[in-house]
């Protein structure tokens, strides 16, 4: 059986259950992708601390939206670059910013695009990335730190759009409409 149970408040494993009230809590309903991850308390509370981690870390709110969206058009997750987009409207990102992640196009700031590149390589590269490459991003401004937050990033998109490859979760009413598929060939980095 290939079909994910979406939990909610009273179908849900008691251990998730706490994790369930959070989100609801925290978003004022239960997206989707935490109803399927509640299926293992395990999933949905790393995926949550992992969330929770990547919002403290040194990276604004642009720099955030580039991680997390290069991530999601990457992996051609197809409730994430929705969600996202919605999210990063509620962040106030410039709508530009958005429409570039989404559609793998040139991105106004210089330093802003060494950050979607470097975000590719270490995703492409499974974490193999060249000591010029290295340079590259730190010449951009970035330094030890933003790797390893680039890293966070990594650790929770993977989870999220893992989960929504496997359980094909259904993209939230409010997030429709800013549906989304891949236009063309994958940005060359």
């Amino acid at each position: 059986m290939t079909d994910f149970p979406s939990h909610d408040l009273d179908s849900a494993p008691a251990e998730s259950k706490p994790l369930l009230e959070k989100s609801q809590k925290a978003f004022g309903r239960l997206p989707g992708l935490h109803k399927v991850m509640a299926e293992s308390p395990q999933m949905l509370e790393g995926y949550q601390v992992l969330h929770h981690l990547f919002t403290q870390t040194a990276f604004d709110a642009d720099e955030m939206t580039v991680v997390w969206q290069t991530i999601n058009v990457e992996n051609e997750c197809h409730y994430c670059v929705p969600a996202h987009t919605g999210i990063a409207k509620m962040m106030k990102i410039d709508d530009a910013l958005s429409s570039a992640l989404r559609d793998e196009t040139p991105l106004a700031s210089e330093k802003l695009e060494a950050l979607r590149t470097f975000t590719l390589r270490m995703l492409r590269g499974r974490g193999n990335v060249s000591e010029a490459e290295m340079q590259e991003f730190f010449a951009a401004g970035y330094g030890h730190r933003a790797v390893l937050d680039v890293i966070v990033g990594l650790a929770q998109k993977t989870m999220s759009n893992y989960v929504n490859h496997v359980a094909k979760t259904p993209v939230d009413e409010q997030m429709q409409q800013f549906g989304w598929e891949r236009k063309g060939a994958p940005l060359a980095v």
